[in-house]
């Protein structure tokens, strides 16, 4: 049975929102991994990515400008590769499209239950 709590209905309401931004900006393959049953590291990863530095920064900034809490921590801004928000309860993954199919997070995390996002 799913976790109904108030972090968890919270941290799924944050994923939509950051689907939501990241498709305004054009980002692709937008995806959140539910990982609640699997780590206590955080609820949920959203994943896209981008072909360009130019669009990687306006997924990102449209990111923090339209979710509803501020990042705890933000790593990778300053090359525009792979970008890490970190929400806590949710960490968003923006790659250049070259590094996403490199590192491959969707098939590290292949046991988690998988959402797609479409605009």
């Amino acid at each position: 049975m799913p976790d109904q709590s108030p972090a968890s209905n919270s941290s799924a309401a944050l994923v939509e929102q950051i689907a939501e931004q990241a498709l305004e900006k054009k980002a692709e393959g937008v995806i959140s991994l539910d990982l609640i049953e699997l780590t206590s590291l955080t609820d949920y990863f959203v994943i896209c990515s981008a072909n360009t530095e130019p669009q990687i920064k306006a997924i990102c900034d449209n990111i923090r400008k339209g979710t509803i809490y501020k990042p705890w921590h933000i790593e990778g801004y300053e090359k525009l590769h792979w970008v890490l928000i970190d929400y806590i309860d949710v960490v968003v993954h923006v790659f250049r499209t070259t590094e996403r199919e490199y590192y491959n997070l969707e098939k590290l995390w292949a046991d988690a239950p998988r959402m797609e996002f479409t605009d």
